[in-house]
This record gives structure tokens, C-alpha cells and sequence, in this order.
């Protein structure tokens, strides 16, 4: 499933360049910037350019690793004075202040060909800012509910395919003694992604991006129905007590001891739970259920990105590179165990033979028609984010509270969008 050969991505970008329609031969400077600084992704990165770098003899490829923290620091700077002809960076909200400043170059021909528009479709709405889109993906993983089979086989369980039968199995988990999910909401980003998904299975992704993006008031009346369902776990008792001082880590011996039965979280939960003991046999996964029938099913699936500099001065082979990162086989190596160990987007790809990947990459890949959402920091600005997690996790200790939590969220969006 995964190729191993030394020249493998070398034969990829010479059958990549065949089928595409760029020039077949490539000159000039090529100037990529990363932040992929630690080693794994570093190593990943690095061969895959010396592989396409193989394919295109006449291309001279400059590479330029920059730690990860002081990339976002540098990124506005280096975009706009000697910028690279391809710089990665994150979708969705996190790329709209330079696709507003004008500092990345609009790629929707890319997105025309149909290789890219078939095989990323998943992922086309986070990539897209007015209609127009501004760079590819190369990576993403899953959101959804992990969980305990072991404690739903011996309670008579099964996957909610509904809100009703969501909350159904929440009751009779909670008649148990034990608690639906563990979170640990110390430092506010895990309440983000219950939110998300609650907000874009009661109202949809174009609702949700309109939110974030500061187009709707905090007291619409279809975010109050977000909070009034998300109440409806919080008063039946779903959530573990005293969340609000455990970091997401430590809420996990919650669920590997059994007081909890779930986790909503990202893939990243996997491999400490295993590490802790759990087996594939006591551990599973399903897509959060539908809400709002009427609404498709969206998801979060933070994603990493490349783009084009409007300021870069070798745009056809920036765009001949972005075309092989895409590409079904390429998006197989690198996202493999071995290298990144997570999703490939092109939904053409392969997975390697991992459970929760596999189950992840067809969620994503054919069953999330409504979206792809980078997670609600990345999705709304950081001032309002932040403001609005302080207030989730308020609401989720006190949802008494939340006609105040709301009208200080809406003073918020007023003065931060301005």
C-alpha cells in the first residue's frame, strides 16, 4: 500500500506533469518556505521536493525551513517583500488576512481541472474566500466520537445514527453511573470543537462560516437552538464534573478507566489511549449523528495548505508543484505512517491499514457533503474566538448563565468585525 522505492515520487511527478496542463519543461527558480520544522514532517517535505526536483532536472529548487512559531510571526513579511513562489500555511479563516491583503494568488484554475475538483471536493469550501480559491491541501484528520464499545456492547448499545438515539444512549450511559464524554476544557479549544459540531448539525456550514466570519448576531435565534440542544446534554449530566481543570490529556483517564464512554476529539486521541491500554477491540469511532435533518453533514478537519505568493515570480512551476502534492499517489506517501501519519485529501489516495484512519479517510472522503471546517480557532478571528471558548466553557459550567454569555459574545462580534 505504501511505496517504499527511492525514486517513487520521481516516477509520480513525470506521469503527474504528462497528464497536466503545464508546459513539460520547468526552468528558472524555484523557492518553497516551509514550516514543517519538526523532523518528520521536515523529512517528509525535503523528499518530496528532491523528488520532484528529480522530475524537473531543469529546475533549481531553493528550500527554506522555518521554525513553526516564528513562521507565523515572518509569514506577512516575507509574503510581501521577496516572497517565495510556494509557502505553506493553514485553510479557511487562517489564510483570509493575506488572501484579503492580496498576498496569495487566486488558483480556481487549478480547482477547474478535473483531476483537482473531483478527487478534493471534500475540501474545496475551506479553500475558497469569495468564490475563488487560494492554494491546495496536502493534509488533514478527522473529528468525531471515540468510544468505549466495550461499555456500549455491555449496556446494549449501538452507534447513534440521530440525535434521538444520540441522546438515548446518553441517558442510559448516565443510568450506568458513568459519564457520555470526557472533556478536559482548561484551556477552552475542546468546547470549541462541541460547538462546531453541534452549531453545524443544527444550522449547516454555510450558517457556521457565516458566524464565524462575523455575518450573524450571537443572539439569532438559531444560535440560541445550538446552546438549547448542547443544554440538553449538559442537564441530563453528559459531561464529566470539574472539566474546566483538566487540559484534554488529562481527561483522558476518564474514559481508559471507564467513568466516561467518549471522547469528541480529534485522531490525535488515538495513540495516547492506545498507549494507555485500550485495544482496537474496546476502542471505536462514528461520525457525530445528524441533528437537523435538513442540514448536510460537515466536519472538522483542521488542513494544511500550499499556496502561491501573488508576489512570486515562477508561478508555472508553483503551480506544476502544487498539481504533484495533490496527487492521488503523492498524497499517499507523505500522509503514510511513516511520514506524517495522517489523511491524504485526495479522495483517489490510500490510507495506510489503520483502523481509525481508514474509518476517518471514508468519512471525509464521501460522507461529509456539507463541508469541511477547520475548527472553530481557526475558523474565527483570535480575538473572537478566544472571547467566544471563554464563553462556551461558561456556559457549559453555568448554562444559566446564557443570555449574558450571548449578549457579551454579540458586544464582541460588533467590536471585533468593525
Amino acid at each position: 500500500m505504501t511505496k517504499t522505492l527511492r525514486g517513487a515520487f520521481a516516477a509520480l511527478a513525470c506521469s503527474t506533469l504528462l497528464a497536466s496542463p503545464a508546459l513539460a519543461e520547468l526552468t528558472g527558480d524555484l523557492k518553497i518556505f516551509l514550516d514543517t520544522s519538526n523532523p518528520a514532517p521536515r523529512a517528509t517535505m525535503e523528499k518530496m521536493i528532491a523528488d520532484f526536483q528529480e522530475a524537473h532536472p531543469d529546475l533549481n529548487i531553493e528550500t527554506t525551513v522555518i521554525d513553526r512559531e516564528a513562521y507565523k510571526t515572518q509569514i506577512r513579511n516575507f509574503l510581501t517583500a521577496n516572497a517565495p513562489d510556494v509557502a505553506n500555511w493553514y485553510a479557511a479563516n487562517r489564510m483570509k488576512p493575506f488572501v484579503d491583503a492580496g498576498l496569495f494568488e487566486d488558483v480556481s484554475d487549478l480547482w477547474a481541472e478535473a483531476e483537482i475538483a473531483d478527487n478534493l471536493a471534500s475540501t474545496k469550501g475551506a479553500m475558497t474566500i469569495d468564490g475563488k480559491q487560494w492554494g491546495v491541501p496536502y493534509t488533514y484528520y478527522q473529528w468525531g466520537v471515540y468510544y468505549r464499545k466495550d461499555i456500549y456492547d455491555d449496556l446494549g448499545l449501538s452507534e447513534p445514527t440521530d440525535w434521538d438515539s444520540f441522546k438515548a444512549n446518553c441517558q442510559a450511559i448516565v443510568d450506568s453511573g458513568k459519564a457520555c464524554f470526557t472533556i478536559g476544557t482548561k484551556y477552552l479549544w475542546t468546547a470549541g470543537g462541541w460547538f462546531d459540531y453541534l452549531n453545524m448539525r443544527t444550522n449547516g456550514f454555510d450558517f457556521h462560516m457565516a458566524l464565524a466570519a462575523g455575518e450573524v448576531s450571537w443572539e439569532d435565534e438559531r444560535v440560541k437552538q445550538t446552546f438549547a440542544n448542547w443544554r440538553e446534554l449538559i442537564d441530563m449530566g453528559a459531561f464529566i464534573d470539574n472539566h474546566q481543570t483538566y487540559s484534554w490529556q488529562e481527561a483522558l483517564p476518564f474514559m481508559v478507566q471507564g467513568d466516561a464512554a467518549g471522547y469528541l476529539m480529534g485522531n490525535f486521541a488515538v495513540a495516547p489511549l492506545r498507549e494507555a491500554g485500550l485495544t482496537d477491540d474496546q476502542l471505536d469511532f462514528y461520525q457525530f449523528p445528524a441533528i437537523n435533518p435538513d442540514v448536510e453533514l460537515a466536519e472538522d478537519a483542521p488542513t494544511d495548505t500550499f499556496h502561491i505568493p501573488a508576489n512570486a515570480t515562477n508561478k508555472e512551476a508553483a503551480r506544476e508543484f502544487l498539481r504533484f502534492v495533490v496527487s492521488a499517489d503523492v498524497q499517499t506517501e507523505i500522509n503514510n505512517g511513516k511520514n506524517l501519519g495522517q489523511l491524504p485529501v485526495n479522495a483517489a489516495s490510500m490510507v495506510d491499514d489503520d483502523k481509525f484512519l481508514n474509518e476517518g479517510f471514508k468519512m471525509l472522503s464521501s460522507n461529509s457533503p456539507g463541508g469541511v471546517a477547520q475548527f472553530w480557532d481557526r475558523d474565527a478571528p483570535a480575538e473572537m474566538a478566544k472571547v467566544s471558548m471563554e464563553g462556551f466553557q461558561e456556559f457549559m459550567v453555568k448554562p444559566d448563565n446564557l443570555d449574558r454569555i450571548l449578549a457579551k459574545l454579540e458586544r464582541a462580534r460588533q467590536r471585533i468585525y468593525k
